[in-house]
């Protein structure tokens, strides 16, 4: 057989496999025909580029860019692992390793920035919600798995990871060197405001720290808390379990949100009165670095009527994903189930929408003639997430009309 016979062979059966489950995730409705023609398209396109392109390209290349694009359209958080980088996943997932806090998707090809861990090396290097990863020790995350990005940031303590940034609020890429740590997830703060209301700063979750959640309610209201506001803003570490049993502890009754696949039975989430440890009129304030287990807190309280939610869209990453191995052992990981909100909607798709839109103001972050962001000063720390914060404010203002 030849190469040439040998590539079209390869690429049309693995065209095959990606483009059934897309087509399954699209609709279906469509019916076998429809999608044997769209093979049949991407296969025409495949030979035009083989014969007609201005040069000899690399088909591997243009094969790996095509899967990638395919699941990135179907799946932010999708990867294909080719089978070395399979069995490194397989080696390392369960690896405690250091690192340096940042949670990825896929944007356009290149590495977004979901958030960042407060107080990590990432953060402290400001990196935030919205920022792109252009290189992770000069290799370039253009069509680079998911899942093989976050192993590439993973390493032994103290040892550095060098990153190419395009960060939002500047355009031209900068190199960024990260020291490698054991990232500690923030603490849960707690404090009270004017007016008797609670005010609460979740950072991450974890099941510990939703207990610790719940020992702040528990402390605001013996200290005569009417009112609490829930800050769940950059909060983009914390399991989807973690953000049901945090919902858990303002509801006592209805639906928190379910889960749901193609070939995955729909699994109901009710609230246990048993873990509703408050009553009291919440206001929740998010962002676009709000993710996974603090979106689902904040569709659930939203969705039913028990918490006004202030702030950004949150940013849409809510699903349960598997590794599914092929033939040749390469591997797709791939979202096989959505968190869904009470009302219905996939949050992965389209995020939590807050009933008072609130734009986040830019902290006006300054750069070093480095690239670095210049420390901020203990004044502007204070103004931070307080009643002097506009979002904040906000929230106080929703609370206060009731």
């Amino acid at each position: 057989m030849s190469s040439r016979t040998k590539f079209f062979v390869v690429s049309t059966s693995t065209c095959l496999t990606v483009m059934l489950l897309i087509g399954a995730s699209l609709g279906r409705s469509a019916d076998q025909s429809d999608t044997l023609k769209h093979i049949g398209v991407f296969s025409d396109v495949v030979a035009h580029i083989k014969s007609e392109y201005v040069e000899e390209p690399d088909m591997k290349s243009v094969t790996l860019g095509a899967l990638n694009g395919l699941l990135e359209a179907v799946d932010p958080f999708a990867s294909y692992l080719n089978a070395d980088q399979y069995r490194d996943y397989l080696k390392n997932k369960d690896v405690k390793r250091a690192e340096v806090g940042l949670l990825l998707s896929k944007k356009g090809g290149f590495m977004g920035v979901v958030g960042a861990v407060s107080s990590s090396p990432a953060a402290k290097a400001g990196l935030t919600t919205g920022d792109m990863i252009e290189s992770i020790k000069g290799i370039a995350t253009r069509d680079m798995p998911l899942a093989y990005a976050s192993m590439l940031l993973q390493g032994e303590s103290g040892t550095p990871v060098e990153l190419s940034v395009v960060r939002w609020r500047r355009q031209e890429p900068q190199a960024v060197k990260l020291i490698r740590a054991a990232v500690v997830l923030p603490p849960v703060e707690e404090k009270m405001l004017a007016e008797q209301v609670g005010y609460i700063n979740i950072d991450a979750l974890s099941p510990a720290l939703v207990k610790d959640v719940a020992k702040a309610i528990e402390k605001l209201q013996r200290d005569g808390a009417q009112k609490l506001v829930v800050d769940v803003r950059n909060c983009s570490v914390g399991s989807a379990e973690d953000g049901i049993a945090l919902a858990n502890l303002f509801l006592s009754k209805g639906r928190i949100g379910y889960l749901k696949g193609q070939k995955y039975t729909q699994q109901n989430f009710d609230a246990d009165p048993a873990k509703a440890i408050t009553t009291l009129p919440v206001a929740v304030v998010t962002n676009h670095g709000t993710a996974e287990g603090a979106e689902i807190m904040a569709a659930a309280l939203l969705d039913n009527k028990r918490a006004q939610v202030v702030g950004e869209r949150t940013y849409g990453d809510a699903a349960l994903r598997k590794a599914i191995p092929m033939d040749d052992g390469a591997a797709i990981i791939l979202s096989v189930a959505k968190y869904y909100s009470p009302g219905g909607k996939a949050i992965q798709d389209t995020g939590v929408t807050p009933g008072t839109q609130v734009v986040e103001t830019d902290n006006q972050v300054e750069f070093d003639e480095n690239g670095m962001p210049v420390p901020e000063t203990p004044e502007q720390i204070q103004q931070k997430k307080t009643e002097n914060d506009p979002m904040v404010k906000k929230a106080l203002e929703v609370l206060a009309k009731g």
